[in-house]
């Protein structure tokens, strides 16, 4: 017991140490000081508790590594450390919440433990009183909330890690929804931010197989982003234009003279979530519809236009019948997107075209092209969430099913260090694909209709277009520019046809043969 103590009373007063050390060498000045410090503290004890908690657990362990005595000692140990970690989220909020809401997006990449534990995080966010947003409205629009809105509902319609959101209407009568920004969150982040990085670090020396320096790197590139409401103005208001051609969108319109960075007032849009099966019943609107709708969306923002909507959690994702009878998608909450490269884009086109083609050399070549190197077989499982069993047989003729679905989750427990690696190694803008590609899985997952073989084929109209834009656009020989687009007419005339094929067989043929023999 003297020995846990010891190492306990260690590990806690060298990361305090540590941490007094580089705030003092950064010149950190919080706003709240002290505040800030008790932030710090609770996050340097929590991490030290989790780091003697693994030393004692699976380094004392009698059990051999690989044994189900060892799986069930670390799977204990994972649950104890994620709960730690949401209560420190909870505690210290802001950008602590929204790295656990991350943490709780990454199914298949990361421990169970910790994703379902996060996963609550989602519905689970602080809110401010109703006179901290009223400042901030004064702070930042000049006047009281009183003379710019007739009616502000005191009560919000959600409260998310950086925002919450109330229903108001305008001196004219216009019903709009206002997202207003938590008054300390932009004077927190930059100190949570670089306290983060330095407990990843100090995890990465003590457990090298645990590299989330990633992790970081991705909330600090992102959470400023997300915190400049004109910026997410702005991203709204791109996606609309960039997938005009897409009907049954629907993004809210933007109110410019009554938003800043940190308030945003827009069109109140209403809807059930797209995860609400119930309400899709009540209102008559087909699951398999919004299901095949949003994946043309996501597969036309990641292949052809390398712009996308990277938090399309269900209570971003709302679904309604229009005034004619048709059905909306409303996307929600613009802060977060990620923009491709044009090379990056073409790689993760083509690695996609590869898995739909059960291509295993192609899986190859463009997963070391994406710096996977020779973990490209991890790379298009994580990327799928498919086994490589199914890759190679081809996942659009394989189904998933819930014994698969288990395995991966399990081949990925045992192969954290692993994807740990690859997570370092690929390029920064796969990360938040990851993030995209499970949230999108997890709405098909409760829509209970996970991607068919109808998905994959509006994927691979996509990569076909994606890639043959690139040849097109770098090519001035007529000649080559009418080879490119026969062969893309062609392929995608098979494209069609296979996709009129699978109509005809699941739908046409079976309606007809229902009908009764005369």
């Amino acid at each position: 017991m003297m020995v846990v103590r010891m190492l306990k009373y260690g590990a806690t007063g060298g990361l305090l140490g540590t941490s007094a050390f580089w705030l003092h060498y950064n010149s950190w000045d919080p706003v709240d000081s002290t505040i800030g410090l008790v932030r710090i503290s609770r996050a340097v004890v929590t991490v030290a508790k989790i780091a003697v908690d693994y030393k004692n657990t699976l380094s004392n362990s009698k059990a051999a590594v690989g044994t189900e005595e060892y799986q069930q000692l670390k799977s204990a140990c994972h649950l104890r450390s994620a709960e730690r970690l949401y209560q420190l989220c909870c505690v210290n909020r802001g950008c602590y919440i929204k790295v656990g809401q991350h943490i709780g997006a990454l199914d298949y990449l990361l421990p169970t433990e910790y994703v379902q534990t996060m996963k609550i995080l989602h519905s689970k966010a602080p809110q401010s009183s109703l006179s901290e947003i009223h400042q901030v409205i004064k702070e930042d629009l000049g006047k009281e909330p009183g003379e710019i809105f007739r009616w502000f509902d005191e009560q919000p319609l959600g409260a998310a890690s950086l925002a919450q959101v109330h229903q108001a209407t305008l001196q004219d009568g216009t019903s709009v929804a206002v997202k207003v920004q938590h008054p300390k969150v932009q004077r927190q982040s930059k100190l949570d931010l670089n306290t983060m990085e330095l407990l990843a670090n100090i995890v990465a020396k003590l457990f090298p197989e645990f590299q989330f320096l990633w992790l970081c790197d991705e909330a600090k590139k992102n959470l400023p982003k997300e915190l400049d409401f004109l910026q997410e103005g702005q991203n709204c208001e791109k996606v609309e234009r960039i997938l005009k051609k897409y009907s049954y969108l629907r993004v809210p319109k933007i109110y410019w003279e009554l938003s800043t960075e940190r308030v945003l007032t827009m069109e109140f849009c209403q809807g059930g979530q797209i995860n609400d099966l119930e309400y899709m019943h009540n209102n008559n609107i087909s699951v398999n519809e919004v299901t095949r709708n949003l994946g043309k969306l996501y597969s036309e923002m990641i292949f052809v236009q390398g712009f996308i909507h990277c938090d399309p959690h269900p209570g971003n994702v709302l679904v309604r019948k229009t005034a004619d009878s048709g059905t909306e998608i409303v996307l929600l909450d613009h802060g977060l997107y990620q923009t491709l490269s044009d090379e990056f884009r073409l790689d993760y086109s083509q690695l996609w075209q590869a898995i739909l083609a059960a291509d295993v050399e192609g899986i190859k070549e463009y997963s070391k092209r994406l710096g996977a190197g020779e973990m490209y077989g991890l790379l298009a499982c994580m990327v799928s969430a498919r086994s490589w069993g199914a890759l190679t047989k081809g996942i659009d003729k394989t189904p998933i099913s819930v014994g698969e679905d288990d395995e991966v989750k399990r081949y990925a427990a045992t192969l954290i260090p692993q994807i740990s690696d690859l997570l370092n190694r690929v390029p920064r803008q796969m990360l938040l694909l990851f993030k995209t590609n499970d949230l999108l899985r997890g709405i098909e997952h409760a829509l209970n209709c996970r991607a068919n073989a109808s998905s994959f084929i509006n994927m691979s109209r996509c990569c076909v277009l994606a890639v043959s834009n690139h040849q097109l656009d770098t090519t001035t020989k007529w000649t080559e520019r009418w080879k490119i687009l026969v062969s893309r007419t062609i392929t995608l005339w098979k494209i069609n046809l296979y996709e009129f094929f699978l109509w005809f067989t699941t739908t046409a043929l079976i309606r007809w043969m229902s009908q009764p023999i005369n």
